[in-house]
């Protein structure tokens, strides 16, 4: 599977306007801004890509599903599950 983005690309600074009041309790607590950031939007992103690949494959999804619905899947004659 392709990667989400290049994790080798140099970072760069960016500017952000954030809740007053959050940005201060996250620094009281340590929290790391930059990877707690990061990490939210690589599952952001992940979740856009997910659901835009499912959205364009709907129609595949769902003549495959008819069609396991009425003939069963591949296979299954020999699963023992």
């Amino acid at each position: 599977m392709e990667p989400l983005f290049d994790l080798e690309a140099p970072k760069k600074p960016t500017n952000l306007s954030l809740n007053s009041d959050l940005l201060n309790k996250c620094r009281a607590m340590n929290i790391n801004l930059s990877a707690t950031l990061e990490q939210a939007l690589t599952e952001k992103l992940s979740k856009a890509r997910n659901d835009k690949w499912a959205e364009e494959n709907k129609n595949a999804i769902r003549a495959y599903n008819e069609f396991a619905e009425e003939h069963g899947c591949f296979g299954d004659e020999y699963r023992a599950f």
